[in-house]
């Protein structure tokens, strides 16, 4: 049976001369792709004209494609025919590498068969009952949107407001021209409604929500976050990062802080129905929830140092201008959506889009859980990683070691293998991302956003209905905690409007994550340690050094503004924590997909650059 890595777009056992084909340092760039396509083009010749096309291989003219490629020393001179030629035979050679790659069966939680009033489902924009359950008809012309894809049939569904749109479903449906096609990634199922695992999520929004204005630095010593850690241990299946004395993780920085995936832990897989063997996500590690791990990531690095990454701190330069990351950010206690009313409202529609967020008149760096949901409010989708970027070729970092322009004399790179190819690379990644995880979204999962969530545990507990919630939210301390404050059992938002009118699983921000961050760990060489790091000031108004004895390296700094910027969601009151590390996962492997496709396309003799996964591994492109 065939295996597939869920970190993976494709599957992982593919043959080598179809995906994996590596360029040897004696052989030409052009050799190399005539090898490509040699390796693929007797294999696939027929593929094409059955399966592509669908007309002749004689029509197609790759019948012969492994001669189509000229040698090396006529590139130059083979005039405007062969270079043609030579481009159309590397598409169509990936386009078929991504076709017979095996096809995921793609399967949600099935809480949308489960209930019939869709309480486990994404419905906000549509109309609802008092109690915030969707109105049937509504929800089931929406289905029927889903299922054709038909622009006009998105127009006729019913909304909950004149005013109110869906972000963008069709964005889903979009074709990409290279790597992975929507259709061809996968994630996992959410939690279900019910589950032990989604009572662990919405208790750590909860306490998210409730910490905000702690300052990341205090919550060693603060009485709420240690009573956040102390409450979120008690889950049976909570699956963020958790603290094993025996690895004396804290010392030993080059260790994998994914304390939940460690080989010796809880790695199991599923078989999905008429697919292929696929790993679900990851188990609750053993150990309790500490102050130190509480919030944080699941990557190697999550664990090391601040909380926060040195990219969302360090100054930068943009070409001629030097740019501070103080940022504007709101006054504590700026929460919304705690009012039932409100709550209801925005099921409806968008919020108060009316109501704006209240601002301090100072700006500041980031150094609590308020500024880091703002930041990630307003960004550019790509903004922290091209930031991070501007800092690693500022700071001198040097590339991955098999640059092939460490190893020239005479040249540099520039559209290859320099800064621009990294800043368009960077950048253009974050839309095959965003649209693929449009997919998951909209056309698989449609999971509930923790505000909605909230809004039933509210009714449970006062009795307005009753739902099939876990009994480990139900009896968390978190609940109290809430209602003493707010009066509510509503999840306090950051955000006036709330959630986006867009399903939660999987996230935009966190699959953008993952996939900038991989193309920047591809890049940079991983194993350097970040000069002089610095940490945010107790009031954020200034950088002061930062006295740690850890060594914060390239890769571990990315892999923590990734979860930083994925998390910050979820601290913002939007989405749940398998939003985020599933879909940091699934935007990885889009952009090794991409890297798959591109590889070829190069000039240069290429050997491949290396990257450290967000699950530990090492693998070469």
């Amino acid at each position: 049976m065939n295996k597939k890595n869920s970190l993976s777009p494709v599957n992982s056992q593919k043959s080598d001369s179809l995906a994996e084909t590596q360029i040897s340092e004696s052989e030409p760039r052009s050799q190399s792709r005539r090898k490509f396509l040699g390796d693929v083009g007797g294999a696939t010749a027929a593929v094409i004209a059955a399966g592509v096309a669908n007309i002749p291989a004689q029509a197609t003219g790759v019948e012969s494609l492994s001669e189509t490629a000229p040698a090396s020393a006529e590139v130059t001179n083979i005039g405007g025919a062969g270079r043609v030629e030579q481009a159309y035979n590397l598409r169509v050679q990936s386009a078929v590498i991504q076709k017979i790659a095996p096809l995921p069966t793609q399967t949600n939680n099935g809480d949308e068969d489960r209930y019939l009033n869709r309480i486990g489902n994404y419905s906000k924009g549509l109309p609802h009952n008092s109690l915030g359950e969707v109105d049937q008809i509504a929800y089931n012309a929406f289905l029927q949107a889903i299922r054709t894809g038909n622009p006009d049939d998105f127009e006729r569904v019913p909304m909950g407001d004149r005013a109110v749109q869906f972000k963008n479903p069709q964005a889903g449906l979009t074709f990409e021209m290279q790597g992975a096609d929507p259709g061809h990634m996968y994630q996992p199922p959410a939690p279900r409604f019910s589950s032990p695992e989604i009572a662990a999520e919405i208790a750590e929004n909860y306490w998210m929500a409730l910490a905000r204005d702690i300052n990341f630095s205090d919550y060693d010593s603060h009485p709420l976050t240690n009573a956040a850690a102390a409450d979120l241990t008690k889950f049976s299946d909570f699956r963020g990062p958790k603290f094993r004395p025996s690895l004396a993780l804290r010392n030993q920085p080059t260790l994998n802080a994914d304390l939940n995936s460690l080989p010796d832990s809880n790695s199991t897989e599923t078989e999905q129905p008429d697919g292929p063997t696929i790993p679900i996500r990851q188990q609750a590690g053993s150990g309790p929830v500490t102050t130190g791990t509480l919030f944080r990531g699941l990557t190697p690095g999550d664990l090391v140092g601040p909380y926060v990454s040195q990219f969302l701190w360090k100054n930068y330069s943009l070409g001629v201008q030097s740019v501070s990351q103080r940022m504007r950010t709101t006054i504590p206690g700026d929460d919304y959506l705690t009012n039932y009313g409100d709550w209801l409202f925005a099921q409806n529609a968008r919020g108060n889009v009316n109501l704006p967020n209240r601002y301090d008149q100072t700006p500041r760096y980031i150094r609590n859980g308020r500024d880091l949901a703002e930041w990630v409010h307003i960004d550019l989708l790509y903004q922290a990683y091209f930031n991070a970027m501007l800092i690693l070729l500022g700071s001198g970092a040097p590339t991955d070691p098999n640059n092939p322009y460490n190893k020239y004399r005479n040249q540099c790179g520039f559209g290859t293998f320099g800064p621009p190819h990294l800043q368009s690379l960077v950048t253009s990644v974050a839309t095959n991302a965003l649209r693929a995880v449009w997919y998951q979204k909209w056309f698989v999962h449609r999971r509930l956003r923790p505000e909605a969530f909230a809004g039933r545990i509210h009714n449970h507990v006062t009795k307005a209905t009753t739902y099939p919630i876990n009994n480990e939210i139900l009896n968390s301390s978190v609940l109290e905690e809430v209602n003493r404050k707010y009066g509510t059992y509503l999840l306090p938002q950051a955000f006036p409007e709330g959630c986006p009118t867009h399903p939660a699983y999987g996230a935009g921000h966190a699959t953008v994550a993952g996939a900038c961050v991989t193309i920047l760990k591809w890049w940079f060489d991983e194993s350097w340690v970040i000069p002089d790091p610095v940490v945010a000031s107790s009031d954020g108004l200034s950088l002061v050094p930062y006295r740690g004895s850890e060594n914060l390296t390239v890769g571990g700094e990315l892999n923590k503004v990734a979860a930083n910027v994925a998390l910050g969601r979820n601290i913002g009151g939007v989405h749940w924590r398998s939003d985020a590390t599933e879909s940091m996962k699934f935007g990885e492997a889009m952009a090794i997909s991409v890297l798959q496709d591109l590889k070829h396309c190069w000039n240069e003799r290429f050997d491949g650059l290396s990257l450290t996964k967000f699950d530990g591994t090492r693998i070469t492109i």
